[in-house]
Protein backbone atom coordinates (compact mmCIF):
# COMPACT_ATOMS: atom_id res chain seq x y z
CA UNK A 1 0.00 0.00 0.00
CA UNK A 2 2.99 2.31 0.79
CA UNK A 3 4.43 1.49 -2.60
CA UNK A 4 1.20 2.31 -4.32
CA UNK A 5 1.11 5.60 -2.40
CA UNK A 6 4.62 6.45 -3.61
CA UNK A 7 3.71 5.54 -7.14
CA UNK A 8 0.50 7.46 -7.19
CA UNK A 9 1.91 10.50 -5.30
CA UNK A 10 5.48 11.11 -6.55
CA UNK A 11 5.36 14.85 -5.86
CA UNK A 12 4.88 14.17 -2.13
CA UNK A 13 8.49 12.83 -1.82
CA UNK A 14 9.92 15.95 -3.43
CA UNK A 15 8.00 18.15 -1.02
CA UNK A 16 9.35 16.20 2.00
CA UNK A 17 12.87 16.65 0.67
CA UNK A 18 12.40 20.36 0.17
CA UNK A 19 10.87 20.72 3.64
CA UNK A 20 13.82 18.89 5.24
CA UNK A 21 16.29 21.19 3.54
CA UNK A 22 14.27 24.20 4.70
CA UNK A 23 14.21 22.93 8.28
CA UNK A 24 18.01 22.43 8.29
CA UNK A 25 18.53 25.96 6.99
CA UNK A 26 16.27 27.37 9.70
CA UNK A 27 18.10 25.38 12.44
CA UNK A 28 21.46 26.59 11.14
CA UNK A 29 20.29 30.21 11.31
CA UNK A 30 18.98 29.68 14.85
CA UNK A 31 22.29 28.18 16.03
CA UNK A 32 24.26 31.08 14.52
CA UNK A 33 22.00 33.58 16.28
CA UNK A 34 22.44 31.80 19.65
CA UNK A 35 26.23 31.72 19.29
CA UNK A 36 26.29 35.39 18.38
CA UNK A 37 24.21 36.25 21.42
CA UNK A 38 26.42 34.26 23.79
CA UNK A 39 29.58 35.90 22.44
CA UNK A 40 28.18 39.44 22.63
CA UNK A 41 29.61 41.84 25.32
CA UNK A 42 26.38 42.29 27.24
CA UNK A 43 26.45 38.67 28.35
CA UNK A 44 29.64 39.28 30.36
CA UNK A 45 28.00 42.28 32.04
CA UNK A 46 25.46 40.09 33.71
CA UNK A 47 28.08 38.28 35.79
CA UNK A 48 31.29 40.31 35.99
CA UNK A 49 32.47 38.34 38.97
CA UNK A 50 32.64 35.15 36.95
CA UNK A 51 34.89 36.79 34.37
CA UNK A 52 37.15 38.15 37.11
CA UNK A 53 37.34 34.73 38.67
CA UNK A 54 38.63 33.28 35.41
CA UNK A 55 41.06 36.01 34.34
CA UNK A 56 41.99 37.62 37.70
CA UNK A 57 41.30 41.16 38.92
CA UNK A 58 41.77 43.95 36.43
CA UNK A 59 43.56 47.05 37.75
CA UNK A 60 43.18 50.04 35.47
CA UNK A 61 45.82 52.10 37.29
CA UNK A 62 48.52 51.13 39.80
CA UNK A 63 47.64 51.85 43.42
CA UNK A 64 50.68 53.62 44.84
CA UNK A 65 50.42 55.64 48.06
CA UNK A 66 51.36 59.22 47.50
CA UNK A 67 53.95 61.00 49.60
CA UNK A 68 51.24 62.85 51.48
CA UNK A 69 49.41 59.65 52.41
CA UNK A 70 52.47 57.85 53.79
CA UNK A 71 52.59 57.79 57.57
CA UNK A 72 55.40 59.84 59.17
CA UNK A 73 58.60 57.87 59.62
CA UNK A 74 61.08 58.08 62.44
CA UNK A 75 62.35 61.37 61.06
CA UNK A 76 61.54 63.15 64.31
CA UNK A 77 63.46 60.52 66.27
CA UNK A 78 66.86 61.44 64.84
CA UNK A 79 66.23 65.13 64.06
CA UNK A 80 65.60 65.77 67.74
CA UNK A 81 69.15 64.52 68.44
CA UNK A 82 70.77 66.48 65.61
CA UNK A 83 71.74 70.10 66.35
CA UNK A 84 70.66 72.52 63.64
CA UNK A 85 73.09 75.10 62.29
CA UNK A 86 76.19 73.46 63.75
CA UNK A 87 79.31 72.25 62.02
CA UNK A 88 78.72 69.30 59.72
CA UNK A 89 81.85 67.55 60.97
CA UNK A 90 80.54 67.67 64.55
CA UNK A 91 77.19 66.01 63.83
CA UNK A 92 76.46 62.67 65.50
CA UNK A 93 76.86 59.59 63.32
CA UNK A 94 73.11 58.97 63.08
CA UNK A 95 72.59 62.45 61.61
CA UNK A 96 74.74 61.93 58.51
CA UNK A 97 75.13 59.45 55.66
CA UNK A 98 78.66 58.67 54.46
CA UNK A 99 80.12 56.72 51.55
CA UNK A 100 82.58 54.58 53.49
CA UNK A 101 85.17 52.49 51.69
CA UNK A 102 87.24 49.73 53.27
CA UNK A 103 90.47 49.99 51.29
CA UNK A 104 91.98 52.60 53.58
CA UNK A 105 95.07 51.99 55.71
CA UNK A 106 94.20 50.71 59.18
CA UNK A 107 94.90 53.21 61.94
CA UNK A 108 95.50 56.06 59.48
CA UNK A 109 93.22 59.09 58.90
CA UNK A 110 90.88 58.73 55.92
CA UNK A 111 88.44 61.20 54.36
CA UNK A 112 84.93 60.14 53.37
CA UNK A 113 82.20 62.04 51.51
CA UNK A 114 79.15 62.58 53.73
CA UNK A 115 75.86 64.45 53.63
CA UNK A 116 73.36 65.37 56.38
CA UNK A 117 70.23 63.30 56.53
CA UNK A 118 66.90 64.69 55.41
CA UNK A 119 65.70 67.45 57.71
CA UNK A 120 69.19 68.09 59.17
CA UNK A 121 70.94 71.40 58.38
CA UNK A 122 74.59 72.11 59.03
CA UNK A 123 77.33 74.49 57.95
CA UNK A 124 80.94 74.10 56.88
CA UNK A 125 84.08 75.78 58.13
CA UNK A 126 83.26 78.82 55.97
CA UNK A 127 79.89 79.29 57.66
CA UNK A 128 77.86 78.36 54.58
CA UNK A 129 75.23 75.65 54.60
CA UNK A 130 76.53 72.49 52.97
CA UNK A 131 74.77 69.53 51.40
CA UNK A 132 77.98 67.48 51.07
CA UNK A 133 81.17 67.62 53.09
CA UNK A 134 84.33 65.63 53.83
CA UNK A 135 84.64 63.80 57.14
CA UNK A 136 88.07 62.70 58.35
CA UNK A 137 88.11 59.71 60.69
CA UNK A 138 90.55 56.98 61.69
CA UNK A 139 90.38 53.94 59.43
CA UNK A 140 89.11 51.18 61.74
CA UNK A 141 86.02 49.09 62.25
CA UNK A 142 83.69 49.82 65.13
CA UNK A 143 84.61 46.66 67.02
CA UNK A 144 88.26 47.78 66.89
CA UNK A 145 87.60 51.01 68.80
CA UNK A 146 88.98 51.76 72.23
CA UNK A 147 86.66 50.37 74.95
CA UNK A 148 86.06 53.95 76.14
CA UNK A 149 84.35 54.73 72.79
CA UNK A 150 81.49 52.24 73.09
CA UNK A 151 79.10 50.93 75.73
CA UNK A 152 78.38 47.24 76.26
CA UNK A 153 75.67 45.35 78.07
CA UNK A 154 76.68 43.81 81.38
CA UNK A 155 75.84 40.27 82.39
CA UNK A 156 74.99 39.39 86.00
CA UNK A 157 74.75 35.66 85.34
CA UNK A 158 78.46 34.83 85.11
CA UNK A 159 81.07 34.38 87.83
CA UNK A 160 83.74 37.06 87.96
CA UNK A 161 85.72 35.25 90.67
CA UNK A 162 86.65 32.02 88.92
CA UNK A 163 89.68 30.36 87.43
CA UNK A 164 89.92 30.65 84.53
CA UNK A 165 87.94 33.89 84.30
CA UNK A 166 84.58 33.52 82.63
CA UNK A 167 83.51 35.46 79.55
CA UNK A 168 80.09 36.43 78.20
CA UNK A 169 78.69 37.67 74.87
CA UNK A 170 78.02 41.40 75.19
CA UNK A 171 76.06 43.69 72.84
CA UNK A 172 78.00 46.92 72.32
CA UNK A 173 76.88 50.29 70.87
CA UNK A 174 79.29 52.98 69.66
CA UNK A 175 78.95 56.40 71.30
CA UNK A 176 77.01 58.99 69.30
CA UNK A 177 79.88 61.28 68.29
CA UNK A 178 82.33 58.48 67.44
CA UNK A 179 82.65 57.58 63.74
CA UNK A 180 83.87 54.22 62.52
CA UNK A 181 83.50 51.68 59.71
CA UNK A 182 80.94 48.89 59.72
CA UNK A 183 78.00 48.30 62.04
CA UNK A 184 77.69 50.58 65.04
CA UNK A 185 76.16 47.74 67.07
CA UNK A 186 78.24 44.60 67.37
CA UNK A 187 78.83 41.55 69.56
CA UNK A 188 81.95 41.18 71.66
CA UNK A 189 83.12 38.53 74.10
CA UNK A 190 84.13 40.19 77.37
CA UNK A 191 85.29 39.11 80.80
CA UNK A 192 82.69 39.12 83.57
CA UNK A 193 83.20 42.42 85.37
CA UNK A 194 80.02 43.26 87.26
CA UNK A 195 79.83 44.04 90.97
CA UNK A 196 77.24 43.37 93.64
CA UNK A 197 78.42 46.23 95.90
CA UNK A 198 80.79 44.29 98.18
CA UNK A 199 83.91 46.15 99.33
CA UNK A 200 87.24 44.38 99.46
CA UNK A 201 88.45 46.56 102.33
CA UNK A 202 85.41 45.68 104.45
CA UNK A 203 85.79 41.95 103.80
CA UNK A 204 89.50 42.06 104.71
CA UNK A 205 88.86 44.06 107.90
CA UNK A 206 86.19 41.59 109.04
CA UNK A 207 88.48 38.67 108.26
CA UNK A 208 91.29 40.10 110.41
CA UNK A 209 89.14 41.19 113.39
CA UNK A 210 86.13 38.84 113.46
CA UNK A 211 87.25 36.10 111.11
CA UNK A 212 87.25 33.56 113.93
CA UNK A 213 83.46 33.96 114.16
CA UNK A 214 82.89 33.75 110.41
CA UNK A 215 81.95 37.44 110.03
CA UNK A 216 83.91 37.75 106.76
CA UNK A 217 82.12 34.77 105.21
CA UNK A 218 78.74 36.01 106.39
CA UNK A 219 79.43 39.42 104.82
CA UNK A 220 80.30 37.83 101.48
CA UNK A 221 77.07 35.80 101.49
CA UNK A 222 78.75 32.46 102.15
CA UNK A 223 76.51 31.26 104.97
CA UNK A 224 77.64 27.64 105.19
CA UNK A 225 81.33 28.58 105.45
CA UNK A 226 80.41 31.24 108.01
CA UNK A 227 78.58 28.75 110.19
CA UNK A 228 81.49 26.33 109.86
CA UNK A 229 83.95 28.95 111.09
CA UNK A 230 81.59 30.04 113.85
CA UNK A 231 81.17 26.58 115.41
CA UNK A 232 84.81 25.59 114.90
CA UNK A 233 86.18 28.87 116.30
CA UNK A 234 87.75 29.66 112.97
CA UNK A 235 89.12 26.17 112.55
CA UNK A 236 91.13 26.73 115.73
CA UNK A 237 92.66 29.78 114.13
CA UNK A 238 94.02 27.98 111.07
CA UNK A 239 90.94 28.64 108.90
CA UNK A 240 90.94 32.29 110.00
CA UNK A 241 94.56 32.77 108.96
CA UNK A 242 93.96 31.10 105.59
CA UNK A 243 90.91 33.31 104.90
CA UNK A 244 92.90 36.46 105.65
CA UNK A 245 95.39 35.44 102.99
CA UNK A 246 92.74 34.36 100.43
CA UNK A 247 90.64 37.51 100.83
CA UNK A 248 93.79 39.66 100.81
CA UNK A 249 94.85 38.37 97.37
CA UNK A 250 91.24 38.47 96.09
CA UNK A 251 90.87 34.71 95.60
CA UNK A 252 87.81 34.53 97.87
CA UNK A 253 85.09 36.90 96.73
CA UNK A 254 81.32 37.47 97.02
CA UNK A 255 79.05 34.45 96.75
CA UNK A 256 77.15 35.94 93.81
CA UNK A 257 80.31 35.84 91.68
CA UNK A 258 80.68 39.62 91.36
CA UNK A 259 83.78 41.78 91.76
CA UNK A 260 84.75 43.86 94.77
CA UNK A 261 84.24 47.59 94.62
Amino acid sequence: MAASWLIWRPDRGRSFKHEGILVMLIMDLVLQSVNGYLSSPHVGQEAPHSRDAQHGPVITSPVVPSAASVAPTDKENYTSKCPSGGLCSRLPAECIECNYYHNCTYGKPAAFTCKPRKGVHCIGESGQQESHFLLSITCQFCWQLDPAQYRCSNSTNCMTVSCPRQRYNATCDVLEHVHCLGRRRFQKRLFCNWTGGYKWSTALALSITLGGFGADRFYLGQWREGLGKLFSFGGLGIWTLIDVLLIGVGYVGPADGSLYI
